[in-house]
């Protein structure tokens, strides 16, 4: 594996392979090419079996696109058993293998929008009528639980506005229609699994062991229910890379939590980190410009993009 291409933070970040790895990227750095390069690097010059090689992104063409650059760095026959996915659909795997402990079967059905709407409007209509309430809010306010991984019976209003008073007699009977249709929601692919690795350690030691090295992309970008899965699955053996900036988080309104990001080094000591600064789509004008706005952002890691 020739890593001559690479410049040097870019060459550290492939060739630290053991323990814990923390890549701050910023825009245009090229971690795309880093975390392929990296998973090229483990398979051809480490020879890690790909069976042992997690990646998870957040789209399904961030993820088509990873594994295609991985085949043509080593070949299609190295890549066979090798999982790079997203979440959702690691999740939705697991859980067509493991489901049955939680009471499920095997062929569940998984909601889409639309269907998990008309749930949530049958509920109301059959169980508060009397209030008004918006079903689409509802629907997202049961996903923020989820996402938070709170439970049906642990749910408690936040406030007493008339949706946050109703979720708690809906969500646990959203739930429960739920399971009676041996369906899931999309939300429940990260829930399920995560109740499913703290309730039953046997499954998770199963996968901790299939999965030795992992990898996780735009980790800015992660929910608490998706920290917690990657946390239990690595929380042993400790090989795991994200790759991500704080300066680009902006999906808090639908979850992400940047504290993941921020307490990383936290959340598993002894931390290498790699600053991945050098822009390769940018001229210097932008970036002074980027630099000089996002650098009175109080909460962040410091770095500052630079073009030669």
């Amino acid at each position: 594996m020739n890593l001559s291409s690479l410049n040097p933070p870019q060459r550290e970040a492939v060739e630290q392979t053991e323990g814990p790895l923390l890549i701050l990227a910023g825009a245009g750095s090229g971690k795309t090419r880093v975390i392929t390069m990296r998973i090229a690097h483990l398979v051809g010059r480490c020879r890690v079996p790909s069976e042992n090689i997690l990646a998870v992104t957040f789209t399904n063409k961030a993820a088509r696109e990873m594994r295609e650059r991985v085949v043509k760095l080593v070949g299609r026959e190295a890549c066979k058993g090798m999982t790079i996915s997203t979440f959702h659909s690691l999740c939705a795997r697991i859980l067509r293998e493991q489901i049955q402990h939680l009471g499920y079967k095997r062929t569940f059905s998984i909601y889409g929008a639309a269907d998990q709407l008309r749930l949530v409007r049958d509920l109301v209509g059959d169980h508060c009528a009397d209030v008004k309430l918006n079903a689409e809010r509802l629907q997202w306010l049961i996903s923020d639980a989820k996402g938070s991984l709170i439970e049906p019976e642990d749910y408690r209003p936040s406030s007493n506005e008339d949706h946050a008073l109703a979720l708690q007699k809906l969500y646990p009977l959203y739930q429960q229609r739920l399971k009676a249709y041996n369906a899931l929601d999309f939300d429940d692919l990260l829930l399920l699994t995560e109740r499913l690795f703290r309730l039953h350690p046997q499954v998770l030691e199963e996968y901790r062991t299939c999965f030795r090295y992992v990898m996780v992309d735009e980790y800015q970008d992660t929910n608490p229910a998706q920290y917690k899965l990657l946390h239990r699955l690595t929380g042993e053996h400790r090989n795991l890379c994200v790759v991500g900036d704080d300066d680009q988080s902006i999906y808090a309104w639908r979850g992400a939590d940047i504290r993941n990001i921020l307490g990383f080094e936290k959340d598993y000591p002894g931390t290498h980190v790699v600053r991945l600064e050098q822009n390769y789509r940018s001229s210097g004008n932008i970036l002074a410009a980027a630099n000089g706005v996002i650098k009175n952002n109080r909460t962040r890691r410091e770095k500052a993009l630079w073009t030669s």
